[in-house]
C-alpha cells in the first residue's frame, strides 16, 4: 500500500485460506501479522479475490486450507 511505502512498512504476513470445492476463498484470517495493519489488510483483500484450481482427493474436487505467506518488500528508493 502507498502509505506503507512512504513509512517504510515491511514484513511478512502469513494467512490462513480456506477453499471450496470450486477453487473460491470461502475465508481468509490472519495466522501471523506482519506487525503492520495496512499490510495484513492489503494482504487480505488480495487473497479475497483469488480463484485456484480446486485441490483434489482421488480424482474429487474436495475443500483445502492452506497457510498462504505475503512478504512485503521495499526495493529501490
Amino acid at each position: 500500500p502507498a502509505p506503507s511505502r512512504r513509512v517504510g512498512e515491511e514484513g511478512t504476513v502469513v494467512l490462513r485460506v480456506e477453499l471450496d470445492e470450486s477453487g473460491h476463498v470461502t475465508l481468509a484470517r490472519i495466522h501471523s501479522s506482519s506487525g503492520h495493519s495496512r499490510l495484513d489488510e492489503a494482504a487480505l483483500t488480495a487473497v479475497r479475490t483469488w480463484r485456484c484450481t480446486p485441490a483434489q482427493r482421488n480424482g474429487q474436487a474436495v475443500r483445502a486450507v492452506a497457510l498462504q505467506p505475503f512478504k512485503f518488500v521495499l526495493q529501490g528508493s
